[in-house]
């Protein structure tokens, strides 16, 4: 089977109609599916995480934060690599590959769970390695990006994105909703327990380890299925050859403004659970983090297919910029609102709704900046598909930024206060630069 199309012109109305677009639909079927898959195994330990302590693992609130940050550590340094892989490799070997070796932290850390003597570096290895799932995005999104014609690129990427995105909700819904069903391996006890008093409120059997076993089979499904379904567009360049994007200041701005939509996504998706346990988990009558941490990345994944297809319409520039006024007002309001030190767990709505704002917001960006990437860099596809993957690599860190700066100031300040402040200020500085190199009349580069 060749792996190299011998021919790709998506702009050709022609070739578009005859053999480019069933072609690049089916590419995309296949390997939305598969980012799926690689959203939900690199967000499994932050549904895991929350879980760990009822069965019997000693783990303090500032390992648990570093649980969570470990794979966004490493969807970032990983996305560096997949960034350059694509014109080297091509898309077939790139995926397959990418999937079936995400069998690694799943199956790890279905053993690892089983017992509670596992050391803590035994589980920031497997941590580390579920973040294999969010590299894959700086090789699929490119991908995707040469597969079209510009006029429907924003369209591609806003469904596959937003439906990969769809994974971080996955693992968070599907967790607590498969903790009764046997896989391998024998239940653990789980205790639930009066956070003040430490009285012992109940016991259930849980299987743990299913929430990440559950995964291996659709793995290996999609894996073949990546094999034989896709094929690799002939743009070839070497790794030194690739490296002319750093030469370009948009780079750089581009990818400021993506690390205030997708890394302000991935970074609140990691923290939610564990906030939600941390800031009302001493209530008597604490909710469950895990009924409502799903909640967020879904309606951040839905936003972002819908607003794909309105970045298409209008421009992806006005909605970046209106995309950081609102998480600014959104994070300033979640301290001035006291949500973040309650009295009370009546407040928990009211955190909730907030959180859930901001996760729609970020969707909406997400939309938007893929959409003005391939324009802000139309002179040349191979670097808008660079682009596209080295701002995505950056922005792969905001798990990691996220669960650490917020475990640090919560440490430090006994809140988040200091946290929510610090992301706004960012998110400032990330709107006036797309204002004013995208979006202001008369400016450099509009999208």
């Amino acid at each position: 089977m060749a792996t190299w199309l011998s021919k790709w012109t998506p702009e050709d109305p022609q070739f578009w109609e005859n053999e480019g677009k069933k072609i690049a639909w089916r590419t995309l079927t296949v390997t939305t599916f598969a980012l799926i898959l690689s959203f939900a195994t690199w967000f499994m330990m932050s549904a895991i995480a929350v879980k760990l302590p009822g069965i019997g693992f000693k783990f303090d609130k500032d390992q648990l934060f570093w649980l969570t940050a470990m794979p966004g550590l490493a969807a970032g340094l990983l996305r560096m690599v997949h960034t350059f892989l694509l014109p080297i490799y091509g898309s077939r070997h790139v995926i397959t590959i990418s999937t079936i070796i995400k069998l690694i932290p799943c199956i790890g850390l279905g053993l690892a769970v089983m017992n509670p003597s596992t050391p803590f570096w035994v589980f920031m290895i497997l941590a580390f390695t579920a973040g294999f799932g969010g590299g894959d995005f700086s090789s699929y999104m490119p991908s995707t990006s040469m597969f079209f014609p510009k006029r429907l690129q924003g369209t591609a990427l806003g469904i596959q994105a937003g439906i990969g995105n769809f994974g971080v909700s996955v693992a968070q819904f599907v967790t607590p909703a498969i903790l009764g069903v046997a896989t391998y391996g024998a239940a653990e006890v789980f205790t639930k327990t009066n956070p003040k008093t430490k009285e012992v409120l109940g016991t259930t059997e849980v299987f743990l380890q299913s929430a990440a076993f559950w995964y291996v089979p659709l793995l290996i499904i999609l894996a073949i299925a990546s094999w034989y379904l896709i094929k690799s567009i002939p743009v070839k360049a070497s790794f030194k050859e690739q490296l002319d994007i750093f030469k370009d200041k948009h780079t750089w701005f581009c990818t400021i403004t993506y690390v205030m939509t997708f890394g302000g996504f991935s970074g609140l998706a990691a923290i939610f659970p564990l906030m939600i346990k941390m800031v009302y988990g001493d209530f008597a009558d604490a909710p469950d983090p895990l009924k409502y941490a799903f909640l967020g990345p879904l309606i951040g994944a839905g936003s972002r297919v819908l607003f794909g297809f309105v970045a298409d319409k209008v421009g992806g520039a006005v909605l970046t910029t209106l995309t950081g006024l609102a998480l600014v007002v959104g994070c300033v309001a979640m301290v001035q609102m006291g949500l973040l030190t309650p009295t009370s767990v009546d407040q928990f709505p009211s955190f909730l709704y907030l959180m859930l704002f901001l996760f729609f917001i970020t969707g909406m960006g997400n939309a938007a900046t893929f959409r003005q990437y391939p324009i802000i860099f139309a002179h040349n596809a191979r670097q808008a598909a660079g682009v596209i993957g080295f701002t995505a690599a950056i922005a792969a860190f905001g798990p990691f930024i996220f669960s650490t700066a917020v475990s640090s100031v919560m440490k430090s300040t006994g809140n988040a206060n200091g946290f929510f402040y610090g992301i706004a200020g960012f998110f400032v500085i990330a709107t006036v630069v797309n204002w004013w190199y995208y979006n202001r009349k008369g400016c450099e580069r509009p999208s």
